[in-house]
């Protein structure tokens, strides 16, 4: 028996997975509660100056009409209409989710839930407003912080100041005239060690790959322009033109019939570590880059007695151990550029009981359903988390559409319809 203190269903989370599942639910008359700062990751997690990866038209939050797309968004601010070779930048994006949110979400309640219990007709959410209330379905749709993923042996140094995720930081200006070693060889990596250079600290890259990978420029801004022999032979994706692309984009569906072990590779290396086309120009030539290397030992340096110390004078640095033709390597501060690694472990607002109930597969990732429903009846789970279970589009904005029909689809239609 529900209570008056109980709702339909609650979305956590108010980025572009949880905005665009709550936009479909409300246009399948289902009134959710949805929970989170819109847009908040994306303002306080992701670096000032970064770009996005994907293209435009293929940087869209999904509502049920189509109307609010970042075309139309840029319409009604008066800005004029872009192409593939345009970079969207993450503050206009910021703008745009919240424009989104505006017109689609209103009703988002700018608070966090500290805490998800099962309940006899549902689950029970704590707020931490300390408010309790109940709901018969619950979308997590939190997004990426809680699974940044950091090497063991950087993990001592975390604790003591001298390392940290890329998710820690929003503006890396704060590292100017510092030495900096960037570990990794994706996007984020790249982008950041770029950033780091331009606000004047000095970033040394280090990428076990044995070459960095950029990705290709857009032969031309309409994809209509492209000549139709091109277009059969590598046909036009939200992920980037190719057969493969285009699979993962138009089958997202059928990804989960796949073996644990090829959808774990799948994800990992589709797409897998590059960056934006538009990055190359500023990277190349402007700052040591150390690939082929691997990151063996972490050591603190400095302030507790070391030798060494930073470069700007003050206490403290580290010495990294590398694999590779420079075996050591001194800094002031480690980014770890290193990724997120999706586990229903980590998710500490989950009760211990909940986090134990959910069926799991690679890497701790959950089992999902068609619906996107894990094996808790009502738990739902979106965005990067469900990438192990639909493929490499939930990495990306353009998969809020596929993701927000199923969801909201199977909520509405009640246990009976989200398997």
């Amino acid at each position: 028996m529900t209570t008056p203190h109980t709702v339909p269903v609650a979305v956590v989370g108010a980025g572009p997975y949880g905005l665009s599942v709550a936009a479909h639910l409300t246009g399948r008359g289902v009134p959710p509660r949805v929970l989170g700062v819109p847009m908040e990751s994306w303002r306080t997690r992701m670096p000032a100056g970064m770009f996005l990866k994907s293209l435009p038209r293929a940087s869209s939050v999904s509502d049920p009409a189509g109307r609010y797309r970042l075309a139309d968004f840029r319409a009604a601010s008066g800005l004029p209409p872009v192409g593939d070779r345009y970079a969207v930048p993450l503050d206009e994006f910021v703008r745009y989710g919240e424009w989104f949110q505006r017109a689609c979400v209103p009703e988002v309640e700018r608070a966090a839930v500290v805490g998800i219990e099962r309940a006899r007709d549902g689950f029970r959410l704590t707020l931490d407003t300390g408010e309790v209330f109940g709901a018969r379905a619950v979308v997590l749709a939190g997004g990426f912080p809680s699974y940044a993923r950091v090497p063991a042996v950087l993990r001592p140094l975390v604790e003591a100041g001298l390392a940290s995720h890329t998710a820690d930081h929003a503006d890396l200006a704060k590292f100017g005239g510092r030495r900096v070693a960037v570990i990794g060889a994706g996007q984020s990596a790249l982008e950041s060690a770029t950033l780091l250079h331009e606000a004047g600290a000095e970033p040394v890259l280090v990428a076990r790959t044995g070459e960095l990978l950029f990705g290709e420029p857009p032969d031309f801004d309409d994809p209509a322009d492209r000549p139709w022999p091109v277009r059969l032979a590598k046909p036009g994706s939200p992920l980037g033109p190719g057969w493969s692309f285009t699979a993962f984009s138009r089958a997202t569906g059928a990804f989960r019939g796949l073996p644990d072990a090829t959808r774990a590779r799948l994800v990992r290396t589709v797409l897998g570590p590059s960056g934006g086309w538009w990055l190359r120009e500023r990277l190349e030539g402007r700052f040591p880059v150390l690939t082929g290397h691997e990151l063996l030992t972490a050591e603190r340096i400095g302030g507790d007695g070391g030798s060494g110390g930073r470069s700007d004078g003050g206490d403290g640095g580290v010495r990294l151990g590398l694999r590779g033709t420079t075996t050591e390597l001194a800094v002031d501060h480690v980014l770890a550029a290193t990724g997120y690694r999706v586990d229903v472990g980590r998710l500490d607002y989950l009760s211990p009981e909940l986090r134990g109930m959910t069926a799991r597969g690679n890497g701790g990732a959950p089992r999902l359903s068609a619906g996107f429903e894990s094996s808790v009846r009502g738990l739902y789970f979106t965005g990067l988390s469900a990438a192990d279970t639909f493929g490499p589009l939930m990495r990306f904005v353009c998969g809020t559409g596929f993701a927000a029909r199923r969801i909201s689809r199977s909520v509405a239609a009640g246990p009976a319809g989200s398997r």
